[in-house]
């Protein structure tokens, strides 16, 4: 396998043609801050209309189960009300300071500004990257993001920049790097060879879903294991592929006067000097330190921050709170290497660090403000929930058995989360009627939950209602200051349909042609 550094535009085949058109397309729509703002009041109005014509559907959850109606029904909610106007008036900064996202964010960033600012991010990436070979450099990228999901959102926040600046430091278009890292982070979100947070979150949700035919069923953490360790090949090699042979040429040669001037540092291609190497020394001793501490916390069944009395560690304020550990991690790091270096000699120059990373973040601050609303508005109106709950009624009654309707079962989840971002919402909703349904005619609920999990990652790095979609899109403009939604679009497009296409057929070949299970103790029929 070879990178590609194309530095002029191909011809434009058809597949590219088309992703022109994609792009032309979505840059029809308004600046995203003016999007989501249309979108949270064309949802006040939608909710109006709906909720006067009484739409509704019936809840596929359990009776008595926390969120279901009385009437065991879904209604669509209107915000066109008193009611719904009250609703919005009084939560619209809750809405804002409650966004998950803008707080893990704003908190990583703090610790990040640091290491950047010490001069550490530029010394490292210098001293990784520009001397090794270029052709692996693409495929580490897209591996290191689907193994990053283990650690929380330290992809989204570290990772994917950090792409851009390896590729830029290459002398390739950093916009390429970003969608490399973004491709493995989000598109490869279920993908890994270690148990993540969200395995044992979806096991709890197929869990109650499978019970409503076998009361006595358990679904472990690891019911997907052996199939996601698998995956995590397979998507590396698909996301570095597309991104060599489509995306970069696709991109076309950099043009830097397209930037932030202050992101593109020259001093990036510049040999790693005696004073940084002692730097990088003792930042590594720094980092045995750091490592040691956080083992301390987590590995003893004592350790400070495990949850009393349960003996599983993936259940802990340790993973929970992980965002803490990368403002530690960085502030630790980056402030080792500045007094070293001599580039942060007081607090003073910790504190000008952290202001400057937080400045940087001025746009996707109010991006976030009009998300934030939108999400919130969308959640309350029940219209995902609705939307969801009609796909899988579709697919239900049409009849379709084997492969088939687990390839349409993973279709119907990547177009649902398109407008429904959250991997354990959707699957709330969902699992209760597909895991029952595909339970009856032999399937078991492990393999379901493995078909659910292809269709929602593949498309997170599509969809506006992503949570992180927006500081993305806030970062890729600091390197294109032109770029539009369309073209961040038509950028991932590819691993979109690369993924759907060859992790179900790698998905059927596994379940149907090799019979192999997905897990442990998890086989592909149920009962078997």
């Amino acid at each position: 396998m070879a990178d590609q550094n194309a530095q002029t535009k191909p011809k434009r085949n058809a597949f590219s043609r088309f992703l022109d058109g994609v792009e032309w397309l979505g840059n029809l729509l308004p600046h995203p801050v003016t999007l989501f703002a249309i979108l949270a009041a064309g949802i006040v109005v939608l909710s109006g209309i709906f909720g006067w014509m009484g739409l509704a559907v019936v809840d596929p959850r359990p009776a008595g189960a926390p969120g279901v109606a009385d009437d065991g029904m879904i209604r669509a909610v209107s915000l066109l009300n008193g009611d719904g106007l009250r609703r919005i008036f009084v939560n619209l900064v809750d809405n804002f300071t409650g966004f998950a996202p803008l707080g893990v964010v704003l908190v990583a960033m703090i610790g990040v500004g640091v290491a950047e600012k010490s001069g550490l991010l530029s010394a490292a990436v210098r001293s990784m990257v520009l001397g090794a070979p270029k052709h692996l450099v693409t495929v580490a990228i897209v591996f290191a993001g689907i193994v990053s999901n283990t650690a929380s959102e330290v992809g989204y926040v570290v990772l994917i920049p950090l792409a851009a600046a390896i590729f830029y430091a290459l002398d390739r278009h950093p916009l390429a790097g970003m969608a490399a890292a973004f491709a493995g982070v989000s598109g490869g979100y279920s993908a890994n060879l270690l148990i993540g947070t969200i395995d044992p979150l979806l096991a709890g949700i197929t869990e109650e879903a499978a019970q409503l035919i076998d009361p006595t069923y358990t679904v472990l953490a690891t019911a997907n294991w052996f199939f996601m360790v698998a995956s995590t090949f397979l998507i590396t090699l698909i996301g570095s592929l597309v991104t060599i042979y489509i995306v970069e040429p696709q991109l076309g040669e950099y043009d830097s006067s397209r930037a932030d001037e202050t992101i593109l540092d020259k001093s990036m291609m510049e040999p790693v000097s005696p004073i940084e190497k002692k730097g990088l020394r003792w930042t590594g001793i720094a980092l045995l330190a750091t490592l040691g501490v956080m083992a301390l916390t987590i590995v003893p069944e004592w350790g400070v921050l495990r949850e009393p009395g349960n003996p599983d560690p993936m259940d802990s304020p340790f993973f929970d709170g992980f965002v803490v550990w990368i403002l530690i991690f960085f502030m630790v790091l980056g402030y080792t290497y500045g007094r070293v270096t001599g580039t942060m000699k007081t607090d003073r120059d910790v504190i000008d660090a952290m202001s400057e990373a937080l400045a940087s973040l001025g746009l996707y601050i109010v991006l976030v403000f009009f998300a934030a609303q939108f999400v919130a508005f969308f959640g309350w109106t029940n219209l995902g929930a609705i939307t969801a709950v009609s796909g899988a009624e579709f697919i239900q009654n049409s009849g379709m058995s084997g492969p088939l309707v687990f390839v349409m079962f993973i279709l119907m989840c990547a177009l649902i989360n398109l407008s429904l971002g959250s991997a354990s919402a959707q699957w709330a909703v969902t699992a209760p009627i597909f895991v029952p349904m595909l339970m009856l005619v032999g399937y078991s609920p492990e393999v379901i939950q493995a078909a659910y999990r292809i269709g929602d990652s593949s498309t997170n790095i599509i969809t506006p209602m992503m949570s992180y979609f927006g500081l993305i899109f806030a970062w890729a403009l600091r390197y294109d200051k032109d770029l539009g939604v369309g073209g961040l679009i038509a950028m991932m497009l590819p691993y979109t349909l690369f993924f759907l296409i060859l992790w179900t057929g790698f998905f059927v070949l596994w379940t149907f042609g090799l019979d192999l299970p997905v897990g442990p103790g998890s086989p592909t029929y149920y009962g078997q």
